[in-house]
């Protein structure tokens, strides 16, 4: 499983605040209820606390339908957060093609200056 980087401008997030700033879940209650179920994991071991403090490095694993996600925490304008672009869009997308990330400059905006 790739991990999808969340910056945070902190070190530091509460778990159920990560697991919404991730849109993992909708509301704080959706959050609870992960928690409660034993769905969250953070760095390998399943946690229920929603207060729990979570810090920059660490890796928080949710069981979500219809496939777990795993989250890696990074501080905000880190470069790791945009590192793997085009893996995790092949990942998630099987059908996409990760070249056409190299043509973004060379196709015209409407109303732009070449228009």
């Amino acid at each position: 499983m790739h991990p999808v980087d969340v910056e945070i401008r902190d070190t530091t997030i509460k778990l159920g605040q990560l697991i919404k700033l991730a849109n993992l879940v909708e509301t704080g209650g959706e959050a609870k209820a992960l928690l409660a179920e034993g769905a969250v994991s953070v760095n390998g071991e399943v946690d229920s606390r929603r207060g729990r403090t979570v810090r920059v490095g660490d890796v928080v694993e949710v069981a979500v339908e219809p496939s777990p996600v795993a989250v890696r925490v990074l501080a905000a304008g880190s470069a790791a957060a945009s590192d793997d672009v085009a893996g995790v869009a092949a990942e998630w997308a099987p059908g996409f093609d990760p070249s056409v990330l190299g043509n973004l400059d060379e196709i015209p905006i409407a109303g732009g200056e070449d228009a």
